[in-house]
C-alpha cells in the first residue's frame, strides 16, 4: 500500500469509527516514527510531515552540526552540512529528509500496531465522553448475555452492565430482548469505559415519566418526589404551577396510556401518582392513596404524623406487609403512624 492509499484508508477508518481525523494523523505520525526507529535501531530526533491533500509522507531527522562526528545518528559534520545549506556553522541544527524508499516489514507492523492502539484509545474516549454525559439518563439496548448473574446489554458502540443488585426482583431477561435502563455510573478503566445501569433505581421512574409526559419535559409539571420498591409498587408526587394543568391527569394520560406505557416497561409494577402539596396534612393524605384519610395530626418537631382512616380502609392504607405506608413515608419524608377510627376512639 503506498502513502496515498494509506492516507485514504485512514480517512475511511476515521469516518467509519467516528474518530477525529486529527487524532488518526497523530497516530500515523507516531507509528511512522516508531517504525523507523525500530527498523533502523535509531535514536535520531525524527519527525514526520504529512501532506493530507497530496497523500505524501516524509520523514525528517534533526542533527547537530559538529566539527568531528562522534555519533552519526544525531550528528553531522560541518563539511556535509554545508552541502545542504552553505550558511550553517558548528553548533547549528540541520534538518535532513530520511524517508526510506520502502518501509521494512517490522516498520510496517509497528506502524499498524500503533495506529490500531491509538484508534482503540480514541474509540474508547469517544464512547466514554458520550456516556459520561448520560449519567442519570435512560439508555436502550439489547440483552446480550448473562455472566455471574450480571446482565450485559448491547448499546451499539459499547455494552452496559446490569448488576444483580440493580435488577428488578423476579424479572426475567431474554437474549436479544430490548430493555431500557437507568445509567448509574460510567467509569473510565484501562480496559475501556464501563457503564453500570439499573432497572430498580427510583431515578428510572422519574426519567421514564420525563420521556413519556410532554408536560414534564416542558417544565409545566414537576416531579417532586419518587419512592419505589422495584417490581412491586412505586409512588410519584407531582405538581403544576399552572392551575389549568392537572399534574396527575397529565401523567396518567388519555385513557391511562402514558402511565400504562411505563407500567409495561417495568413488567407490571404498580404506580401511584399523587398530588404534591406544601401542606403536610394534604400531602400525606394524598401519599396514602388509594386509601381514604379521615384526619392527619402533624407533630412538626418530631417529623411525625398521626393519621386516622376509616375502619374498612386500615389494611389498604398500611398495605401488604406495610408497603403502602412505607412508600408514603419515603415519598413525603414524614414518619406516619396509622390508626383506624375505632382504634383512635379507644385511646
Amino acid at each position: 500500500m503506498d502513502s496515498v492509499e494509506f492516507l485514504e484508508a485512514l480517512k475511511e477508518i476515521s469516518k467509519e469509527k467516528g474518530v477525529n481525523e486529527d487524532i488518526m494523523y497523530e497516530a500515523l505520525e507516531a507509528a511512522l516514527i516508531a517504525g523507523y526507529k525500530k527498523d533502523n535501531s535509531s535514536a535520531e530526533n525524527v519527525y514526520v510531515e504529512v501532506n493530507k491533500d497530496k497523500g505524501v509522507l516524509k520523514l525528517f531527522a534533526v542533527k547537530d552540526v559538529v566539527k568531528d562526528v562522534e555519533d552519526i545518528k544525531t550528528q553531522i559534520s560541518l563539511e556535509e552540512a554545508l552541502k545542504v545549506n552553505p550558511s550553517l556553522n558548528v553548533g547549528d541544527k540541520v534538518t535532513l529528509e530520511v524517508t526510506p524508499k520502502k518501509f521494512g516489514r517490522i516498520a510496517a507492523q509497528t506502524a499498524k500496531g500503533v495506529v490500531v492502539q491509538r484508534l482503540r484509545e480514541a474509540e474508547r474516549s469517544v464512547v466514554y465522553n458520550e456516556f459520561v454525559n448520560r449519567e442519570q439518563d435512560i439508555v436502550s439496548g439489547l440483552v446480550q448475555r448473562m455472566e455471574n448473574k450480571n446482565i450485559f446489554i448491547d448499546l451499539g458502540k459499547t455494552e452496559a452492565i446490569l448488576p444483580p443488585t440493580e435488577q428488578i426482583p423476579n424479572e426475567q431477561y431474554k437474549q436479544a430482548e430490548r430493555v431500557k435502563a437507568f445509567v448509574l455510573e460510567v467509569k473510565n478503566t484501562s480496559k475501556g469505559p464501563q457503564i453500570f445501569v439499573s432497572r430498580s433505581h427510583p431515578g428510572m421512574i422519574k426519567r421514564l415519566f420525563e420521556l413519556e409526559v410532554p408536560e414534564i419535559f416542558d417544565g409545566i409539571v414537576q416531579i417532586k418526589s419518587v419512592s419505589r420498591e422495584a417490581g412491586y409498587r412505586s409512588k410519584i408526587a407531582v405538581y403544576s404551577k399552572d392551575p389549568d394543568v392537572d399534574p396527575v391527569g397529565a401523567c396518567v394520560g388519555p385513557k391511562g396510556m402514558r402511565v400504562q406505557t411505563i407500567v409495561n416497561e417495568l413488567k407490571g409494577e404498580k404506580i401511584d401518582i399523587v398530588n404534591w402539596s406544601e401542606d403536610p396534612k394534604e400531602y400525606i393524605s394524598q401519599a396514602l392513596s388509594p386509601a381514604k384519610v379521615v384526619s392527619v395530626e402533624v407533630l412538626a418537631d418530631e417529623k411525625i404524623t398521626r393519621v386516622v382512616v376509616p375502619d374498612n380502609q386500615l389494611s389498604l392504607a398500611i398495605g401488604k406487609e406495610g408497603q403502602n405506608a412505607r412508600l408514603a413515608a419515603k415519598l413525603t419524608g414524614w414518619k406516619i403512624d396509622i390508626k383506624s377510627e375505632s382504634q383512635a376512639k379507644g385511646e
